[in-house]
């Protein structure tokens, strides 16, 4: 029986949904394969619970105490949406361990988790991105200039960061000065990136025995005016089309970016990416290597969708590293 750390929680805004992600997991994983252990991760805190007692994670080697048992990992199934564990930090600190994780490595996270930094890398293959431009807390916040570059309305968002925390769309001047606020409050880094109109459609893609999986794609019809945090993880204020209803070539489009991204990119595990597709071109907007695994979040139902049941891709999860 293989110990498998299932580690959720994190520093960012995205804490209370990584949380659930965690418990998914630990609910639906094969227990007849798999020992699990959900740690929750809070600053410097690394703890699994049994009722209301804590046991600390031994960070020398990423092992568990409970009384006079010691428990060894011998993989990480990562959940932890945002800081540490999306961004590379948790990947990094793993592989000096040389202990297994079901994310990207600690480069494509990095690169990926830096939303400007990788709409650079990825407009370098030829795939359509829109117009942005990327700020830091400190430096020149002219608003007239941010409105001489870029026509409105735009999106503001944090840079380093996901589940649409500290995003706002501006339509009108006088918008501007909160939204940027408000998505620095997040991050000191920033992106403001020129709005496209269109549909918002998703891919995800997972690499299982030397194959590349393309989901079916999805589309998002928010409730809202668009796909923010409330669309995305409140029941009803959104709806989820999956397969979106576009042609096969418009498919096949989608799946051959999404999978020509993943290997590019040097992607592992489960990836979402994200357009938006005008009715002639998709337009990249970011790719989530640690996507939403909660009952409201997308890459279960793609999941479903194509054909598995959510055991069946955290097993494959766990598989493709041990």
């Amino acid at each position: 029986m293989l110990n498998i750390a299932i580690v959720a929680g994190g520093d960012s805004g995205e804490y209370g949904i990584s949380i659930k992600s965690g418990k998914q997991v630990e609910l639906y994983i094969d227990r007849d394969k798999f020992c699990p252990f959900l740690v929750e991760f809070r600053g410097k805190n690394w703890n699994y619970r049994i009722g209301l007692k804590k046991f600390p994670i031994n960070k020398n080697d990423f092992s568990l105490t409970i009384g006079k048992r010691k428990i060894r990992f011998d993989a990480v199934f990562d959940a932890i949406h945002g800081t540490p564990g999306e961004n590379g930090k948790l990947q990094g600190y793993l592989d000096m361990l040389g202990i297994p994780y079901t994310s990207c490595n600690l480069t494509t996270s990095a690169l990926t988790f830096n939303k400007s930094f990788c709409k650079d890398v990825v407009a370098s293959f030829g795939i359509l991105t829109a117009k942005s431009m990327h700020l830091f807390k400190g430096g020149n916040l002219d608003e007239k200039l941010i409105l001489d570059q870029l026509s409105l309305p735009v999106f503001v968002k944090p840079n380093n960061g996901g589940s649409s925390v500290g995003m706002s769309k501006v339509s009108h001047e006088k918008e501007l000065a909160p939204a940027l606020a408000k998505a620095f409050h997040e991050d000191p880094e920033i992106l403001i990136e020129e709005f496209i109109r269109g549909r918002e459609l998703t891919c995800g893609v997972f690499r299982s025995e030397g194959m590349i999986i393309t989901f079916p794609v999805a589309e998002i019809i928010p409730k809202k005016e668009y796909f923010d945090y409330e669309a995305k993880y409140i029941k009803g204020m959104a709806e989820e089309v999956i397969p979106a209803k576009i042609s096969t070539r418009e498919t096949d489009r989608c799946q051959n970016i999404s999978r020509l991204l993943y290997e590019k990119l040097n992607c592992k595990g489960v990836v979402r990416f994200d357009y938006i597709f005008n009715g002639n071109d998709f337009y990249f907007l970011e790719v989530n290597t640690v996507p939403g695994l909660t009952e409201a979040s997308i890459v279960p139902n793609m999941v479903r969708a194509y054909g598995w049941n959510f055991t069946e891709l955290i097993t494959r999860l766990i598989q493709e590293v041990i």
